[in-house]
């Protein structure tokens, strides 16, 4: 039986697990925090150690999903101070197969292997052989494009890599404007780079500081957690709500111009805890009205389906399918 060793590295968590060809063990998934190895001077390679001493398991394969850009084989993640290269992954693990890819990259490879009772179909819309793109939406946000691989390519699907949750925030109206200043001005007086991008509203701390916009905008200033808007939106409270109004507006919009220039006929998939937290508020404040806003060509109003992934380890599968692929 020939086993792989499989790290989904998020913002916070990393998830590890073993695999037999493009199938998960279930069982064998375990969560280890990053601040605690970070905090130790410790990275990825300590994880996969402690993971093997743990289980006992001997791995021939292993895989990584970073959520960061990789490059020439490369991971720097964006969020934590950790660079992961194989080197050090096959003096960890001892595999001899080794991989590591974006984890839009892995979420792409995903798609296919996903149990259809974790697909949750948000916009309706014609899907065909063609491309997909999948759109991340957690601690960070992040988008890919997913290729079928030209006929005789043994490498399975062309993912490739992106960090388009750094590009700007799309403005349509005076109100987006106004919350552009206003994140630019926040992020400022943080001491953070003063740049407005989709990250610093789609992703996890992205409809905190919406609540914040829309809080200052109704004159009555507060600070919530995004867990806590999320609470007070269920309670409904008018201030969450139009926190959520802006979230889901940008995000159609965003999606809109994604599909616009990947042309993804086979899908747009959602991934991440951002898109599952705001899935049963997308109808009520009109995704797909902001998503199929009329504009020069009519692409927008008869194509493109949009997909809210319910697998929080589809990352882990799209290693395993990867590796698979690689033979």
């Amino acid at each position: 039986m020939t086993l792989a060793i499989l790290a989904d590295i998020g913002g916070t968590n990393t998830r590890v697990a073993l695999a037999e060809g493009t199938s998960v063990r279930l069982d064998s998934i375990r969560r280890f925090p990053n601040a605690d190895y970070q905090a130790r001077g410790q990275d990825i390679a300590q994880v996969l150690r402690d993971y093997l001493d743990q289980t006992g398991a001997r791995v021939s394969g292993v895989c990584v999903a970073a959520a960061g850009p990789v490059q020439d084989g490369v991971a720097e993640m964006t969020n934590l101070s950790w660079v992961i290269d194989g080197a050090k992954l096959t003096e960890a693990t001892g595999a001899t197969r080794v991989a590591i890819l974006n984890d839009l990259q892995a979420q792409g490879q995903a798609l296919g292997h996903i149990a259809p009772g974790n697909l949750r179909r948000v916009i309706d819309g014609p899907q065909t052989q063609g491309a997909m793109l999948v759109v991340g939406l957690g601690t960070g946000v992040n988008a890919a494009p997913v290729h079928p691989a030209p006929k005789g390519r043994p490498m399975g699907r062309i993912v490739p890599p992106s960090e388009c949750g750094h590009v700007n925030m799309p403005v349509r109206t005076e109100e987006d404007f106004q919350l552009i200043r206003f994140i630019e001005q926040k992020l400022k007086a943080e001491g953070e780079v003063p740049h407005a991008g989709v990250e610093e509203v789609l992703a996890g701390r992205g409809l905190a500081n919406l609540h914040g916009f829309a809080a200052y905008a109704a004159g009555h200033p507060s600070s919530l957690t995004s867990a806590e808007v999320l609470a007070a939106l269920d309670a409904g409270d008018a201030i969450a709500a139009h926190a959520a109004r802006l979230y889901v507006h940008i995000l159609g919009q965003m999606l809109a111009d994604l599909a616009l220039i990947h042309l993804p006929y086979g899908g747009i998939f959602l991934i991440g805890g951002m898109s599952r937290a705001m899935t049963p508020h997308f109808a009520r404040f009109g995704l797909e009205t902001s998503f199929r806003e009329a504009r020069r060509v009519d692409l927008l109003q008869r194509d493109f389906s949009v997909t809210v992934v319910e697998d929080d380890y589809a990352a882990l599968t799209g290693c395993a399918a990867y590796l698979e692929a690689m033979g």
